[in-house]
């Protein structure tokens, strides 16, 4: 085993032993997507013109993107934590791989991501999800939506390294909640004003949940989109390539400088 590897992994087992350690965080994040599809496919469903179980078909592709966008929060609360509390300068003194630490808490986060998808689909399938297409394709859907994590999860880790405080990145965290309401996770942006709509379907957020859609066989791909909308596979895994091609290293770059 290289000495990345073995660094990573290391980082890796201290990520899980600290959620081990702190299991009620855990069960929020795992709790607040089952909320909101109860709230949302019950509540917001009556409202619009999809029928109840209709709209919670559309609603458990989007939400499991969202959640899966919110990669940007936990890496950025994560990294922030370690930072400012010292935990990352002690790391910066041993002699170990600088892109180790970084690498463990994306890959811890992705393996909590992979359990927590767990729950939420059990729980879409209990209200009348289902999955239309293929194994293979349906498999495809779940590794899409965990390269989309970890893309995201790189752009938080950043974040939070480039944070003054704890309490700043809380804040800029928080606010992140707003990225899937401007986009199609929720409701079909056919109806939205056209500035506003262009505006939704070159949020990276929709081409995924375009594509974790089609592969499931819940949705078509909507006619006369934009470009990652209307070729939402190509669309997806083009912006996860520029995400992680972009925000990889320059995390990594981050931590290893310590901000110099």
């Amino acid at each position: 085993m290289s000495a990345l590897a073995y660094d990573t992994t290391a980082m890796l087992g201290r990520q899980l032993q600290r959620v081990r350690h702190n299991p009620g965080l855990l069960i929020l994040t795992q709790t607040m997507p089952i909320t909101m599809l109860l709230f949302f496919g019950y509540v917001f469903g009556s409202a619009l013109a999809m029928p109840g179980a209709e709209y919670r078909s559309f609603l458990v592709p989007g939400l499991l993107v969202a959640t899966a966008a919110n990669g940007i929060m936990t890496g950025m609360f994560d990294a922030a934590r370690d930072s400012h509390r010292g935990v990352m300068d002690r790391f910066r003194a041993l002699p170990m791989s600088r892109a180790a630490v970084p690498l463990g808490q994306a890959a811890s986060d992705l393996v909590l991501t992979a359990a927590g998808m767990v729950p939420l689909l059990l729980v879409g399938l209990a209200v009348g999800w289902r999955v239309e297409g293929s194994v293979l394709e349906a498999v495809a859907a779940v590794a899409l939506l965990l390269l989309f994590r970890f893309a995201m999860t790189w752009i938080g880790i950043l974040l939070g390294l480039l944070s003054q405080s704890e309490e700043a990145a809380g804040q800029l965290g928080g606010a992140t909640f707003i990225l899937p309401l401007l986009s199609n996770a929720y409701i079909p942006t056919d109806n939205l004003p056209g500035w506003l709509r262009t505006m939704a379907e070159w949020n990276p957020i929709s081409a995924v949940t375009t594509a974790v859609r089609d592969l499931f066989g819940n949705a078509p791909v909507p006619e006369g989109a934009a470009w990652p909308v209307a070729h939402p596979v190509a669309g997806s895994l083009a912006w996860c390539a520029v995400l992680i091609a972009v925000f990889l290293p320059l995390g990594v770059r981050r931590y290893a400088t310590g901000g110099r």
